[in-house]
């Protein structure tokens, strides 16, 4: 997947400046295509696992430009116009996260776009099965965000190993005046879900999720919605 992505990333690179790809288990350098890289290619061989928030903010001590894309290598890139349309959102007034649609292998939509992750918006969503009120965070398959958004809120909170991360960023990031946007553009996510197994994924899911309710980030986003955010 990730050579896939590489791939594609090649052939689009008037909109990329710097990849910075980070191997959270032991591998191999990936070969260069034939003529080298187009963009400037950091690899990043991770000594001892980290989870999903710090690789992102270590990648982003390296960012220089006006947007920084976290991007999963289970995205890929159909859509021949989704950096113009995603950095022509992210340039609008105060928008602090542009993403694309999120679609699935099959072409059907995936649920990129999330109410906050309060007991009661799982219960509505899953015991009775109503529609989401609102997006109020957006899954990290696939963000471009503006650099000095990702500064200002300070990037992931590394407590989240994996999962909820994204939740909890999206949360301060609107707290500090920011915006989620969605750009006219897809992406294919070929998602893996392991969260929904048994084992280790589901562990922490789950951990983090009982960090998300006690943490105060949370219960500060849905007191500011209700005073009118």
């Amino acid at each position: 997947m990730v050579l896939r992505l590489l791939e594609q990333l090649c052939h689009q690179v008037q909109w990329i400046g710097e990849v910075v790809l980070t191997h959270n288990l032991a591998a191999e350098p990936v070969p260069a295509p034939p003529g080298g890289w187009p963009f400037r290619f950091i690899e990043v061989f991770n000594t001892v696992p980290a989870g999903f928030g710090a690789n992102h903010n270590q990648a982003f001590t390296r960012c220089s430009s006006e947007f920084f894309c976290v991007l999963n290598p289970d995205i890929e890139l159909n859509d021949p116009a989704i950096w113009e349309r995603l950095v022509q959102r992210g340039r609008e007034d105060r928008v602090g996260c542009a993403y694309p649609v999120l679609l699935n292998p099959d072409g059907s939509r995936q649920e990129n776009e999330r109410e906050a992750v309060s007991p009661l918006a799982l219960l509505r969503r899953h015991v009775l099965k109503r529609a989401q009120l609102r997006a109020d965070w957006v899954s990290a398959a696939f963000w471009l965000v503006r650099a000095v958004a990702w500064r200002d809120v300070g990037g992931f909170d590394e407590r989240y190993f994996m999962y909820c991360e994204d939740t909890d960023f999206c949360l301060r990031l609107q707290m500090a005046g920011w915006k989620l946007a969605r750009a006219d553009a897809t992406a294919v996510h070929d998602a893996s879900w392991s969260s929904r197994q048994f084992g280790t994924h589901l562990a922490w899911h789950l951990t983090s999720m009982m960090r998300l309710w006690l943490q105060p980030t949370l219960r500060r986003y849905i007191s500011w919605r209700m005073h009118g955010a």
